[in-house]
């Protein structure tokens, strides 16, 4: 008997916390009015740094109001800095091996290889000349005078004196022709390539500058100046002001009394007599609260829809988590 008591006794405390929580939540007026009662909400961001190093400066505390774009934190990016200096060096000497073989050989070059390939027809025409006196030589005293062996050194002389003077013709015609496209190429793609890693090390030296990403309010600073940043660890928490909405609660029986899109005005304890403008911005298609299992045509009446009712709260009047008052006004069709 005493258990029975006791479960007829939790039976009605419970009915009565679930009825007072849906009336609570919700009053239809007579006059064509619907009023809501539920919280503000907004959207978070954690901020956290892309790089990670130690806090050299912290710019922001909690409670702080930041514009999009504020420097809130930044890193130590000494050993950085040093790094861009090394990649500036380093484009600048490419850019100068770049621009010495697009403007080919100089005047001087061109120069010294026509004396060379003029020194070198001179050495051959006289080793020709050397080698044609001994061979006349040779026939006129019937080869008494002059030896097989010199001949042939003769004959080897003029042949060697022939390619050098070859060689400083080709060499001449590479000097006016300047370097092979190929290798104006590849040096345009180490300069780009310098040029890269100057650009990704200035990057990072940037994202050593944590910036607010939107209009907002710093709600948790959770690192100090000297502790060690990551991509993981964020700095801040910062509550954006906009979008900003009130979640509210809307049963079945209203709930084709509304729609998206409805003009609504929020209200809250602090300000009763200036409502903020709003409209109905979300309605959301699943029930809660009432378990699916139960659907008998008297419960299904309970079942309540998260509604987000949308604000624009240009004064910042209303604050995350703060209890309002939404009245709608359900007779007005637009």
């Amino acid at each position: 008997m005493n258990k029975s008591r006791i479960a007829a006794a939790l039976v009605i405390v419970f009915g009565a916390i679930a009825l007072a929580v849906w009336l609570g939540s919700r009053s239809a007026d007579d006059d064509g009015h619907l009023t809501l009662h539920g919280n503000v909400d907004v959207r978070q961001v954690s901020l956290a740094f892309e790089e990670s190093g130690r806090v050299s400066e912290l710019a922001v505390e909690e409670g702080d109001q930041v514009k999009a774009g504020d420097v809130v934190a930044r890193l130590d990016t000494t050993s950085l800095a040093l790094q861009v200096r090394q990649a500036q060096a380093q484009v600048a000497a490419q850019d100068e091996n770049l621009r010495q073989l697009r403007n080919g050989s100089r005047p001087e070059e061109i120069a010294q290889a026509q004396e060379a390939l003029r020194a070198a027809q001179a050495d051959a025409a006289r080793s020709a000349q050397d080698l044609a006196r001994l061979r006349e030589v040779s026939v006129t005293t019937s080869g008494r005078a002059v030896s097989a062996h010199d001949l042939d050194a003769a004959s080897s002389a003029a042949k060697a004196g022939k390619a050098r003077a070859e060689e400083a013709a080709q060499s001449l015609a590479l000097a006016r022709k300047g370097p092979r496209e190929e290798q104006v190429a590849a040096s345009g793609a180490q300069v780009e390539a310098a040029r890269a890693q100057l650009a990704l090390l200035r990057h990072r030296v940037d994202m050593g500058t944590l910036r607010a990403p939107a209009d907002g309010e710093v709600r948790s600073r959770l690192l100090e100046i000297g502790d060690m940043a990551s991509p993981q660890q964020p700095v801040f928490d910062i509550a954006l002001l906009s979008p900003k909405w009130v979640r509210v609660y809307v049963s079945e029986t209203d709930l084709g009394r509304i729609r998206p899109g409805m003009a609504a005005s929020v209200l809250s304890d602090s300000a009763p007599d200036r409502a903020v403008a709003g409209r109905i911005g979300y309605i959301s298609s699943v029930a809660e609260f009432t378990p699916k299992s139960v659907e008998t045509e008297d419960l299904r009446t309970a079942l309540v829809y998260e509604v987000r009712v949308l604000v624009e709260d240009k004064a910042n009047r209303l604050r995350l988590g703060q209890p309002v008052t939404v009245r709608l006004d359900t007779g007005t069709r637009r």
